[in-house]
């Protein structure tokens, strides 16, 4: 018993009520595994809608259905399908359409669910992609030209257009949907 160096043990595994005895997972929301090829017919669908004109009933219809239990692939279509539908709705038409929807039932879930495409397709934005990180030239200034003359643009009309979206989002939801959002396990 005089071997024994008391500093070394975990008291918090004899404990039972110790975060250490707890199990993380049931903190966790189930959510139903959804297939890359069930992601794809519904963008298919939601396209249609887009196509058709409707687009609020396009950008409820990939609200109301996020794949959070679909692997990378699948939610990676998914996000450029509401990036898409983002895209084509007009500035003037953002704050009625938002209005509306957040009026109605389930409102405040669906612009949840939008805040979430929201900051994923920021961060996606954001990263360099892997060709244009092999085409940097080094300066003599000690700085990289990232991308040449007119090229990589559509990065920054992308982020334009969600940072316009979230300015909008949280005029009509409030910060409140900002906190739901970071706290929230399920990710799009």
């Amino acid at each position: 018993m005089a071997n024994v160096n008391w500093r070394t043990i975990n008291i918090d595994l004899l404990d039972p009520e110790s975060p250490a005895n707890f199990s993380t997972s049931s903190l966790a929301p189930a959510v139903a595994s959804v297939s890359a090829s069930e992601v794809q017919s519904l963008s298919s669908q939601i396209k249609q809608l887009l196509r058709g004109g409707d687009s609020e009933g396009a950008l409820r219809g990939a609200l109301e259905n996020p794949p959070y239990g679909g692997d990378a692939a699948a939610k990676e279509v998914h996000l450029a399908t509401v990036v898409e539908i983002l895209q084509s709705i007009k500035q003037s038409e953002m704050s009625p359409m938002l209005s509306r929807i957040y009026g109605s039932d389930g409102g405040v879930e669906v612009l949840d669910v939008l805040m979430k495409f929201l900051y994923k397709g920021m961060s996606h934005t954001s990263q360099p992609s892997s060709a244009s990180t092999r085409s940097m030239s080094p300066q003599s200034t000690g700085f990289s030209q990232i991308h040449s003359r007119g090229g990589g643009e559509g990065g920054g009309q992308a982020m334009s257009v969600l940072l316009s979206w979230h300015e909008k989002l949280v005029e009509i939801a409030g910060p409140g949907s900002i906190i739901r959002v970071m706290s929230d396990r399920r990710t799009v």
